[in-house]
Order: structure tokens, then sequence, then C-alpha cells
């Protein structure tokens, strides 16, 4: 590995680091007294620098070393000024948001990271049609970075009304339901899409993506947008194609499953275990996520989902922890990008079961909220599990900084 991809990784990692930090201070301000900082302003410095410091920083890094691996014709090197223009944005929203929360510094950075993206989708696209020989990855590729344009509809919405102050409730949730999801089910998953296919296929001999999984998903992506707006009032004929969407993925991911059990013993013997494991972990998160939006279209259902604040915070974290956050950290180990040190193993151990036991928590949290029941020490309790994923992520950075390759 390269050193500037190695110095690279390296600030994924601590990007990653300091989200946790952000994630332990705000779970300790949660349940014991800590009177510095603003909780609504850490959570949106914790969720911008999550999804711009953390994801999309390693997505940028990861669709580069992509583009280097495909054809040694193509000049990476335009891409550091933009891989550093969003570390600086990210780092604005980091300490604007945190201390300010939203002002016009925060929508500054929040603005100039979305106008950097534009420039790094242009210019990913223009290289990879230069690619002598286009993997199945490409299209995910491709429709990861159109969702992530789509979500900064999103973004614009909010700025504008944070800058005039003019803020009506429904128009603000559906602006931050739509650029979350956008994110979230869009660029995020799209992306991570790409590279598991692109895993497979470099892996296993003669394995090759199935078109129509892909179309599923991204026709289906747009109108599952509703899932998140369920809330408001709609046309019947809208709610008909959410309830479609909804089943279309979760058919999809069934015959993704199917598909990959078919290269099951491949699978076995070309991957070691420790991977075998977390990936298997990130499907059973994925089936519980396809299986919620599923169960999400009944409206009592969706109702309850919506109207309790831990099955929400749930959900988000399942989809950014449990499915993308746990996925690139494999996928980086997989790939010889994280040294595989025995402290760097224990350290992604410890952060999955940290991951998991937090969302057993937050869904029994959320289950006795339907019927009103105070579940006991909940608070202490994911304050514990908040720093056994920082202890995680701490071991995974010291191992890569510091371990020797077992």
């Amino acid at each position: 590995m390269n050193s500037q991809l190695s110095v690279r990784v390296r600030i994924s990692l601590i990007n990653l680091f300091l989200v946790a930090c952000l994630g332990v201070l705000m779970r300790y301000k949660i349940g014991f007294a800590f009177p510095y900082f603003d909780q609504t302003n850490l959570q949106h410095a914790h969720s911008h620098f999550a999804f711009y410091g953390w994801v999309t920083h390693t997505l940028m890094t990861l669709m580069i070393l992509f583009l280097d691996k495909s054809d040694k014709g193509i000049n990476t090197r335009h891409y550091n000024l933009l891989i550093w223009a969003n570390l600086l944005s990210a780092y604005g929203m980091l300490i604007s948001f945190s201390i300010w929360g939203y002002n016009g510094l925060s929508i500054f950075f929040s603005t100039s990271s979305l106008i950097i993206s534009y420039f790094f989708i242009s210019a990913f696209i223009r290289d990879v049609r230069k690619l002598s020989e286009i993997t199945d990855s490409v299209k995910w590729f491709k429709a990861a970075l159109i969702f992530n344009v789509l979500s900064s509809f999103g973004t614009l919405a909010l700025a504008y009304m944070m800058a005039t102050r003019n803020i009506p409730q429904h128009w603000y949730l559906a602006s931050v339901y739509f650029y979350l999801h956008f994110q979230y089910n869009g660029w995020f998953f799209f992306a991570a899409m790409g590279f598991l296919q692109l895993y497979f296929q470099t892996s296993i001999p003669g394995y090759r993506d199935d078109k129509s999984i892909f179309r599923m998903f991204a026709f289906s992506c747009v109108p599952a947008y509703f899932l998140s707006a369920l809330w408001m009032d709609m046309p019947f004929w809208i709610y008909c194609l959410v309830v479609i969407a909804a089943m279309v993925q979760f058919t999809a991911w069934v015959l993704l499953v199917k598909r990959l059990f078919r290269y099951s013993e491949q699978i076995r013997q070309k991957t070691p275990t420790l991977i075998r494991y977390l990936l298997l972990l990130v499907s059973i998160a994925l089936t519980v996520k396809f299986s919620l939006q599923l169960g999400s279209v009944i409206p009592y259902v969706s109702k309850l989902a919506f109207g309790f604040r831990p099955i929400v915070i749930a959900y988000l974290h399942l989809v950014l922890l449990a499915i993308i956050s746990l996925f690139l950290l494999t996928y980086m180990m997989a790939n010889q990008l994280i040294r595989h040190s025995g402290l760097s193993k224990g350290g992604l151990v410890l952060l999955a079961i940290g991951i998991y036991s937090t969302e057993i928590m937050l869904a029994i949290q959320g289950i006795a909220s339907f019927s009103y029941t105070s579940v006991p020490v909940t608070n202490e309790v994911l304050f514990i599990l908040a720093l056994m994923m920082f202890s995680g992520i701490t071991m995974l950075l010291i191992g890569e900084t510091t371990g020797k390759e077992t």
C-alpha cells in the first residue's frame, strides 16, 4: 500500500474515532450531568462529520483506489485536492456545528461539501469511462453518485430554511428524511454494493453480478423515499408505489442472498474466517432493514415507528453502523488496507459486539416505549455500550499505527 493511500486510510480511522468520541459525549450527557456543549449542536456535528469525515471520505478513498487498480493509465493525482477539500469542510462542520449549531459558518461548510462532491462525481464519471474493462461494480458506483447528487437537494432545502428562519415543520422533516434516505439508501448503500460485487468478482472465479438485482434496487430507490414520509398525507397511488418499492427491495435482497449461496463453498475457501463472520453480521443487519421497511408500509406500524424516537435512532444506527460502517471496515481489512494485527482484529470484533448490543438495547427501549414503559438504567447501559464501540475503534486505530501483521 502506497504512502498516500495509507495516510487516507488512517485519516478514515481517525475520523471514525472522532465520531465515536462525539457519540460517547452525547450518551454521557443523556445519562449524567454535563453542562458543556448543546446536545442538539453535538447531534448535528456528529451526523454531519460521520457522513462526510468518515463515510464519504472512505468511499472517495476506495473509489480512487478502484480507478488506480482498474487501469494504470488513469492519473488520479487531481483527486488529492478534492480529498483534502472534503476533509477541510468536514472538520469545519465538526467544529462549527459543535459550538454554534446551524449558523452562517456551518451552512458555508455544508454547502462547500456539496460543491466538492459535485466535482468528485464529475471527475469520477469522466475517468471511469476510460477504463479498458468495465466491471460489474461501475453501474453501482454510478448509481451511488447520482443518488448522492439527489440527496443534496434535501440539504439545500434545509440550508435555505435555516438561513431564512422560515422552517415549516412538515417541510423541515421532509427535507431531513429526503437527505437521509438518498445518503443512506442511495449513496452509501449503492457504493457499498459496488465494493461487495468487486470483492466477490476478484476473489471468486466465474462470479458475475445479476443485472436484474441492480435494476430492482435502483428503480425502487426513489419511490422508497416515501417510506420515510408515510406520516404525510399522500395520494393513494403514491402509497401503492411505496408498497411496491418495499416489496421489490425485499425481493431483490432475497435474490441476492440466494445468488451468494450458490457460491458459498468458494466464499468459504477464499474468504478468511473473520471476514466471513463480519459479512454475515452485515447480511443479518440488511435482512432486518429490508424486513422493517416492508413492515413499515402498514399504517399502524409506521405511526408507531415514527412516533417514538428510540425506534428512529435504532434504525438510523442500524444502517450507518451495523451495515455501512461495519462493511467498510470489513472490506478494508479484507483488502489489506487495515493491518491484520491481533489488536486490529480484536478491535473490529469488539466494535461489532458493541454495535449489535446497542441495537438490541435500542430495540428493547423502543418496544417498551409503545406501552410507555420505562426500562431501568437504559441510558447507563447505552453509555457503557458507546464506550465499548469507542474502545473497539481505538484498538483499530492503534493496531493500524503500531501493530504488526499476524
